[in-house]
């Protein structure tokens, strides 16, 4: 299949054109290096690829040589048709200059290119007008001005491309960008700062409202407390909005339940559903407000551009600690999940930083965390509200996990900094970031986004949930039945593993769930939904946390479940990640064995002193 490939500079509007054009519900966020992999998609009858955002062919950052790599690839492949260049219509000149280099090296592998002209609706929102036809005679290649966000230019933009792309390319160029003589992007630059001040938009006109926000927001005073009143916001937002929908989820559990069972009739058959499927399973399902939540203030952060500032904010900070503000990013997006995060660590400059990055996220309490923090917050924190019921006491005991995390991240970061973890003692690379414009989300993705966190949430967890609870349900009903579960299979195995839980004041059921989510966090709660509805005999369900309420869980053995699962690496999927990216396995698997020790510890203590 031939090919169309998408490149542009970061916050330039390239990821919302990209989908405008394939349809695809693809992630699209306002801070860089959010592109840090290719992503496809069928265009007609073209495959259309958006590449990762570059500010220059002579790259200076890990995230600019995996565009540059990746770009030179594509230019020596015979199937690629046609390259559109985005440029930002608010931000011409640093665009042109990635822009023009990519026209020299089209030109150089004989391949056709066309500069999409994005943003334009901005632009006329500053009351400018720019002549496209005038730039593209000067730029010797065809100018179409769009607006990926409002569609305007969209319908013309698709006729065109697909033109360009069946003239198809002319002699390609086969040989190695090795080979070749590296080209001298010097004129374009020049070229580039002409060409702004001729057609662009002057940018004391962009920067006047940007930089009145600034002043507020990036203040060594009035920036910090925003941001942190923004990080509480965000975590206390996870209670006081999803509750209602979370109430909401677990009453159509419960009456699920009851019409289910009501048709099936007592026995071994109701036994099953009501304690593998709606007291394992359904369990964890009540959570999935929480991660719908969490992923719609993000995502409002990403859009807005604020995360951006907030990488700024914490660059100083984070430099006393070995990181970079960069790290910021990495860390937030952990709160979603480990994985895309230890990835999108690449862009950070610095080997040593990104390698201590990539080590402390899985410190940051993710997704998966989520219906743990929120089971055992609602059974040892009251549900007290304050300032008219916007701020809520569990909401408080949420942000202070998170917190937590935060903190010890932050300590071993310090550790590791000061030791030496490879042999690359590179010097670290300057600390470089663009400021995005202030922006409204553009929430037909964001809700796309939402809805789509939710879905992949279920259909990653759901399966090991559910295979997990069949085997608990059946390991603890056999021999003995309902109620019997002290004699099971299930119970058998407990108490010989109790005595290394006994330490934590936890008994041997509480054992059994922490063992079995090694397989995945979420997996705890589908656990003990399953154990104390064997236990229960039927009794109440969906709400797993008045059973443990009842059940007598003191206060100090659920904060140290709490700390333990706040610092305990216990993913496999995230393990596995780590051994890709740090290419060790000795590294990683001592970093599982360091955290879980410390984690055992913190509950240990939580449990003898509280």
């Amino acid at each position: 299949m031939k090919r169309i490939i998408l490149v542009g500079k970061p916050n330039s509007g390239k990821s919302l054109l990209f989908n405008q054009l394939t349809g695809l519900r693809q992630k699209v966020a306002n801070f860089p290096g959010v592109t840090v992999e290719l992503k496809s998609g069928k265009f007609e009858q073209y495959q259309l690829i958006d590449f990762p955002g570059a500010y220059s062919m002579s790259s200076l950052t890990r995230d600019e040589e995996i565009a540059v790599e990746k770009i030179n690839q594509a230019l020596l492949d015979q199937d690629t048709a046609l390259i559109i260049c985005n440029l930002d219509a608010t931000r011409l000149q640093s665009s042109l200059v990635f822009g023009m280099q990519m026209q020299v090296m089209a030109q150089r592998y004989g391949k056709q290119l066309v500069f999409a002209l994005n943003m334009i609706d901005e632009v006329a929102r500053f009351g400018h007008q720019i002549d496209v036809d005038a730039l593209g005679k000067e730029l010797g290649a065809p100018v179409l001005a769009i607006s990926a966000k409002t569609l305007q230019g969209i319908a013309e933009f698709k006729t065109s491309v697909l033109q360009l792309a069946e003239q198809g390319s002319g002699d390609v160029n086969t040989l190695a960008p090795a080979v070749l003589p590296p080209p001298d992007f010097s004129e374009q630059v020049t070229q580039s700062r002409v060409l702004a001040a001729k057609y662009g938009v002057q940018s004391t006109v962009v920067l006047k409202n940007q930089n009145a926000i600034d002043s507020f927001m990036l203040s060594n005073f009035s920036g910090g407390i925003a941001f942190l009143l923004v990080m509480f916001l965000l975590f206390q937002s996870i209670f006081t909005f999803a509750t209602p929908l979370m109430d909401g989820v677990e009453s159509l559990i419960g009456l699920t339940a009851t019409f289910v069972t009501d048709l099936t009739g007592p026995g071994m058959l109701a036994d099953f559903l009501n304690d593998a499927i709606f007291g394992g399973l359904g369990s964890f399902l009540v959570f999935v407000p929480q991660i719908m939540v969490l992923t719609l203030i993000i995502g409002m952060l990403e859009d807005s551009g604020y995360l951006a500032r907030a990488a700024l904010i914490c660059h100083k900070p984070l430099s006393y600690f070995g990181l970079s503000g960069r790290s910021f990013i990495p860390f937030l997006s952990a709160h979603a999940c480990a994985i895309p995060a230890i990835m999108a660590a690449r862009t950070i400059e610095s080997p040593r930083k990104r390698l201590i990055t990539m080590l402390t996220v899985p410190l940051m309490s993710c997704s998966a965390r989520l219906p743990v923090y929120a089971l055992l917050v609602a059974v040892l924190i009251p549900d007290t509200k304050y300032i008219g019921g916007l701020v809520n006491l569990q909401g408080v005991a949420f942000f202070c996990l998170y917190f937590f995390g935060m903190v010890t991240a932050l300590l071993v970061s310090l550790v590791l900094s000061r030791s030496k973890l490879s042999d690359d003692e590179k010097s670290d690379m300057p600390f470089i970031l663009e400021l995005p414009t202030y922006r409204l989300p553009h929430w037909k993705p964001l809700i796309h986004r939402i809805f789509n966190s939710a879905k992949q949430f279920v259909y990653r967890a759901g399966p090991v949930i559910f295979t997990v609870s069949v085997v608990i349900w059946v390991l603890g009903y056999f021999p003995t039945g309902a109620g019997g579960l002290q004699e099971s299979y299930l119970g058998i195995i407990g108490h010989w593993i109790e005595p290394l839980f006994t330490p934590l004041g936890l008994d041997w059921r509480y054992g059994v769930a922490i063992l079995m989510s090694f397989l995945a966090r979420e997996v705890f709660v589908g656990a003990l939904g399953t154990l104390f509805g064997i236990e229960g005999a039927d009794e109440n369900i969906a709400g797993l946390a008045a059973n443990i309420q009842a059940d007598g869980l003191t206060f100090g053995a659920g904060m140290g479940i709490l700390l333990f699962y706040v610092v305990a690496l216990q993913c496999v999927a995230t393990v596995a990640t780590l051994k890709a990216e740090t290419g060790s396995t000795k590294l990683v698997t001592g970093l599982v064995i360091g955290y879980g020790a410390l984690a055992y510890l913190l509950a240990m203590l939580c449990a003898q002193l509280l």
